[in-house]
């Protein structure tokens, strides 16, 4: 039994009402020892939250409530107690000093971010047996690989927690595996089984689907029936149920041709990886760190030249379409987040539109210095906003603006569809215009492919589609396609 921390002079009311479907997902989850809050980003899965620590604060055996988020979004969580509760949390930092006095205090909720609660894991054992503790993990993917040493130190202090609740849009942030660390933070494995290397071999979107029947359809088996398995702690709701009113969402593929020396430098790099192959390399259609570190090189080129070779002082492709678009969206009078993920391209764009006074994000800057840059485009005159997916894909409301143009896409679908929805969210009230860069004949044509599949393996282990429906729009072609644009056999 733990420390009663609770006292009749604190107000435990929330300000604001829920939307029926918030309400809907709080009363499945509240009375539960674990859960997970699924639903899309950007229908307020923080308010759920919210609503639910408080519960657990007055009806449930619970002292202290611990929130933990990723470094960026931990200012934005005091935010929101702030809007929608009259507590006010404590956050734990690197400050070992500060954090004693948190830790021995007569607390109700502390907010975090991941890296503390691994150097404090010691520490915190001792809190956690000392009272009676809940847990909330924002972005819960980030302990998708149940091999790092962040994830086992979750998985350590998991039992310790009284109620354990896991939050993210993205259960599936690249394939299907990438969600069963996070249910086993729940439940030890009883929904997903306790062996990750057998889970992830059943559920591994892997190149050569296409052309293996039979291993195709036991993955289509297996990536079906995850949801199933989980939906009794689980909750999941997307914008297309209906549930509530948002402007629609517009996507244009916008192709354009290799400038020459571009297109020199990246036919270079092609033959280059063909020869190889033909030498007898067989990794570089394997999924290692290696092979994805070569293809990215190729995306470098596509994206911006001088990422591979600063002496590039050409217009690249992709330039002058870009230069369009930003001025046909600051025309309309709206304005528009430039994604990239390469911090230089931040940094050269930032620089070369430096007459439009845009604002940036990327991961070199201090959460300070990216706060600003926020403010500054939420209210100031910026009208152009260069970030990293890295660096601000979650978390942040920015419907301030309703365009997006994605200047280069890299492998992960999370980062693709955290950021297009930092603008696609409760309190947008225009349309949303999705501009994906493309270059005719190269990689991008891959990522494309191969980012909708993900997609619609997302979609069917989330329980958002059903197999019917995922067989109707499945395309394995992206092992093929990337076959063809090395011009391997």
């Amino acid at each position: 039994m733990g420390m009663i921390l609770h006292s009749s002079l604190i107000n435990y009311n929330v300000k604001y009402d829920a939307f029926p479907y918030q309400r809907e997902a709080f009363n499945s989850l509240k009375d539960l020892p674990f859960s997970a809050i699924f639903h899309e980003q950007g229908l307020g899965k923080t308010k759920i939250a919210i609503d639910l620590i408080l519960y657990w604060l007055t009806q449930k055996d619970i002292d202290t409530v611990i929130v933990i988020s990723k470094k960026q979004l931990v200012k934005n969580w005091v935010d929101e107690f702030a809007i929608h509760t009259y507590i006010s949390p404590k956050v734990l930092t690197s400050n070992k000093v500060d954090n004693f006095f948190v830790l021995n205090s007569p607390i109700q909720v502390i907010i975090s971010n991941f890296e503390i609660l691994e150097t404090e894991k010691d520490r915190l054992k001792l809190f956690l047996n000392s009272r009676n503790t809940a847990i909330v993990v924002d972005e819960s993917t980030k302990i998708k690989n149940p091999n790092s040493n962040l994830t086992k130190a979750f998985f350590a202090l998991a039992p310790l927690f009284k109620i354990r609740t896991i939050m993210t849009g993205t259960p599936v942030a690249n394939r299907p595996y990438d969600i069963w660390s996070q249910i086993y933070f729940l439940d030890y494995g009883s929904s997903l089984g306790t062996d990750f290397n057998a889970f992830k071999k059943t559920c591994d979107l892997s190149n050569d689907l296409k052309d293996d029947e039979d291993k195709r359809s036991h993955f289509e088996d297996a990536v079906s029936s995850i949801f199933d398995k989980i939906k009794s702690f689980s909750v999941r709701e997307t914008k297309d149920a209906g549930i509530i009113s948002l402007p629609d969402k517009n996507y244009f593929s916008v192709w354009c041709s290799f400038e020459k020396r571009q297109q020199e430098m990246y036919e270079a790099l092609k033959n280059e990886y063909q020869l190889l192959v033909q030498k007898g390399d067989s990794t570089l259609m394997d999924e290692s760190e290696a092979t994805l570190k070569r293809l990215l090189r190729l995306v470098q080129i596509a994206s911006n030249p001088r990422l591979v070779d600063e002496s590039y002082n050409a217009i690249s492709a992709k330039e002058i379409e870009l230069d369009h678009l930003i001025n046909d969206i600051i025309e309309r009078g709206e304005k528009v987040i430039v994604w990239t993920s390469f911090i230089y391209n931040v940094d050269y764009f930032f620089n070369k539109y430096k007459s439009l006074s845009p604002a940036k994000i990327h991961g070199k800057m201090t959460i300070t210095e990216r706060n600003r840059a926020v403010d500054f485009f939420k209210t100031g005159e910026s009208n152009v906003l260069f970030a990293t997916p890295q660096s601000a894909k979650e978390g942040l409301t920015l419907t301030i603006a309703n365009n997006v143009i994605f200047f280069d896409r890299g492998f992960n679908l999370d980062d693709y569809l955290q950021a297009q929805d930092r603008i696609h969210r409760i309190s947008q009230t225009r349309e949303c215009n999705i501009y994906n860069l493309m270059v005719n004949e190269s990689i991008d044509r891959w990522i494309d492919v191969l980012l909708q599949a993900k997609q619609n393996a997302a979609s069917l282990a989330q329980g958002d589609t059903s197999i019917s429906k995922f067989r109707a729009n499945m395309d394995y072609s992206f092992g093929d396609i990337v076959k063809g644009i090395l011009n391997i056999d």
